[in-house]
């Protein structure tokens, strides 16, 4: 299957499957799907915490699971699967490289400059941050690097790091949005390793006419740029599958890389959080309503001054005598329905994600150039794992 088509059969099944991806369970006491498919509810809110446990940690046995209920959620794992792209050994980096690269970033740079061929051109490291990516493909690959990056502070680190290190690399202090910025892709491999939504978007945007030698871009938080009211803008021109932030947020729920403690503590945020939204709908019946953010020193109190505070943020006028402890408990076991009917909604992640990939491959094809995709990582090093490597024609 080509990417057109498997674009196009990605959109064409989400479409047609939007019941079960939106709205979330979140904010809506049960989807409309439940009405429509009472027995997987029924299986799903019956799920022990073992199984939902297991169900979470892998997308793979999610989707097998689903599709005991949904005949379709197969095909939705044959349309959004991608194979690793080729890999091959790059020349040691030497000693010094490794200076104030965590350990994690440090595997990500790896595997994203292996799986690709050698670079042939000078490279531009797109959105760079202190320049790691670039430093270590100039080093592989002999090639000469510049680094764009908007933080000075990034960037004052980036030239003394590049000159530790002995790369020729130029920094390169600019906003990658503004129109200026386009000159520097010109007669460049660009690499991207995990710029966010619309900084990503930008270069496919303008690689019709940006005269780069190629791209190799590995997309993150596609929700960045698009949240406002017109929500997702494609790139490419045969896109037609409408997308709002919460959508877009759903292609990057994945916690995998998250520690422990922080998996615990947004366990709880989540909690306090349904606990008000039903305390709220009690007193001002069910809807969809914002929740704006709450305050860092909020979340570090109770549940009580968390929920008074929420009252005031919000316009809510509550009673004197609020039963803090029962509304929690509400909000706990809201917690395990909402997981548990979330799995039908994260087994569209994926998919999601690939027809926002395929967005992106289609539009360097329609600008002419030729495009792979596959995986440069496993999952575990992060869930943001797909690569988009394009060539000029």
């Amino acid at each position: 299957m080509n990417h057109r088509a498997r674009f196009l059969a990605l959109q064409s099944l989400l479409q047609d499957s939007q019941a079960f991806w939106q709205p979330p369970p979140f904010y809506v006491h049960r989807p409309a799907w439940c009405e429509q498919w009472p027995a997987l509810a029924e299986v799903a809110l019956g799920l022990e915490d073992a199984e939902l446990e297991a169900l979470i940690a892998s997308p793979d046995d999610c989707r097998a699971w689903l599709a005991g209920h949904l005949p379709f959620a197969s095909e939705l794992g044959y349309l959004s699967d991608a194979a690793p792209l080729p890999a091959r050994s790059l020349a040691p980096s030497g000693g010094y490289f490794d200076w104030f690269i965590p350990g994690r970033k440090r595997a990500q740079i790896e595997a994203f400059a292996s799986h690709g061929p050698a670079v042939a051109a000078p490279l531009l490291e797109w959105c760079a941050g202190k320049g790691h990516l670039g430093r270590r493909l100039a080093l592989s690959d002999g090639q000469p690097v510049s680094s764009l990056e908007i933080d000075r502070d990034l960037c004052e680190d980036a030239g003394r790091l590049a000159a530790r290190v002995g790369v020729d690399q130029q920094v390169l202090c600019a906003d990658a949005l503004e129109p200026a910025s386009r000159a520097y892709v010109h007669g460049r491999e660009v690499l991207a390793l995990h710029a966010c939504g619309e900084l990503h978007r930008s270069l496919v945007r303008g690689a019709a006419v940006d005269g780069a030698r190629g791209y190799r871009i590995a997309p993150c938080c596609y929700y960045r740029g698009a949240q406002n009211q017109d929500g997702y803008r494609p790139v490419s021109r045969e896109a037609s599958l409408p997308l709002d932030g919460r959508a877009l947020r759903l292609a990057v729920t994945e916690t995998v890389t998250a520690p422990q403690r922080l998996r615990q503590r947004l366990a709880r945020d989540q909690a306090w959080k349904l606990a008000f939204i039903a305390l709220r709908n009690a007193f001002e019946g069910e809807a969809i309503r914002p929740f704006p953010p709450m305050p860092s020193q909020l979340l570090s109190g109770d549940f009580p001054a968390y929920g008074a505070a929420a009252a005031r943020r919000q316009g809510v006028s509550l009673p004197a005598d609020v039963d803090w402890a029962h509304w929690l408990a509400v909000g706990e076991r809201r917690r395990g329905e909402v997981r548990r009917l979330e799995l039908v909604r994260h087994a569209f992640r994926r998919p999601l994600e690939m027809w926002l990939v395929m967005d992106l491959t289609r539009g360097l094809e329609e600008a002419g150039f030729r495009v792979e995709v596959g995986t440069f990582c496993e999952r575990s090093l992060t869930p943001r794992n797909l690569m988009v490597l394009a060539k000029a024609l």
